[in-house]
């Protein structure tokens, strides 16, 4: 009797990705101003029991509410949504608890099973770091949410002007060891009438490890409603000149979204018997 019940719970998990759809129709240092942070002592996020419970300044946690609220969030167990990448249309899956991913094309497949990265060629095989893009563009997409993660640092900038108009921000750091590329840096820009996000500043650090300068700029203005969290409808990166976004360079967009409590089984991120990992 436990065979079948364990192929169910499989099929379960596969269909909570593949059926859901949305629920709802380059070059300066930026140097952030320090300020003295209220912090919400009501709204905390903690991993596990053990860990002490960790507190948001209120302004941050004002931005998290503005998108459904970080405990709404909290309480989604998958995430899945189409893209067209640079070969094509691509399928992202995240199992929310521990980012375990996968992601498919008509080329290739990559997958991190909550160990390693592993890489599936199909035709035309893969181009890039596998280890690099498992979860960028999920950690793009999950913005704002993605910073009330563990290790994470958070800095008030002060007020910055971004195409015409003033938006308060954050930069936010990690500690050591965090992730793939703890010395990554972000700036979350947000309006202050309405919280909402709308510019997000970053670096790349993932080949050499180390600080950098080189700023990029994603505009974040077109939402949707996502099972009660606000979500990106479409991404736009803008090229950099004198350290700020000049103009538009390009748009991602986003279809057959989901965000349920559905839990993922790890048969879904396991590595295919012709896949290899990739280091």
């Amino acid at each position: 009797m436990k065979k079948p019940i364990l192929l169910l719970a499989v099929l379960l998990s596969l269909w909570a990705c593949k059926n859901d759809t949305k629920t709802n129709s380059e070059n300066t240092t930026i140097e952030p101003k320090i300020e003295e942070l209220e912090l919400d002592s009501t709204q905390t996020s903690a991993t596990n029991d053990a860990e002490k419970p960790k507190v948001y300044p209120a302004p941050l946690q004002a931005v998290f509410n503005a998108h459904g609220g970080l405990d709404h969030w909290k309480q989604m167990n998958n995430i899945c949504f189409e893209m067209k990448g640079k070969n094509g249309y691509e399928t992202h899956t995240v199992s929310l608890p521990d980012r375990r991913t996968k992601i498919e094309s008509k080329d290739w497949s990559i997958g991190y099973d909550g160990k390693q990265v592993w890489l599936l060629k199909n035709d035309l095989g893969y181009e890039g770091n596998p280890v690099f893009y498992h979860n960028l563009m999920f950690y793009f997409y999950a913005m704002p949410f993605i910073i009330a993660d563990p290790g994470t640092n958070y800095t008030a900038v002060e007020p910055t002007k971004l195409d015409g108009k003033m938006y308060n921000g954050f930069k936010i750091s990690y500690d050591d060891g965090v992730g793939d590329s703890s010395k990554d840096e972000y700036i979350l820009y947000f309006d202050p009438e309405t919280n909402k996000m709308a510019w997000l500043a970053y670096t790349v650090t993932f080949k050499d490890q180390t600080k950098s300068d080189d700023w990029h700029y994603i505009k974040y203005n077109k939402w949707q409603d996502v099972n009660g969290l606000l979500l990106p409808e479409k991404l736009t990166w803008w090229n950099v000149e004198n350290g700020k976004p000049h103009d538009e360079k390009m748009d991602i967009k986003f279809d057959k979204i989901s965000a349920t409590e559905t839990i993922l089984d790890a048969s879904v991120f396991a590595k295919p018997s012709e896949a290899q990992y990739v280091k």
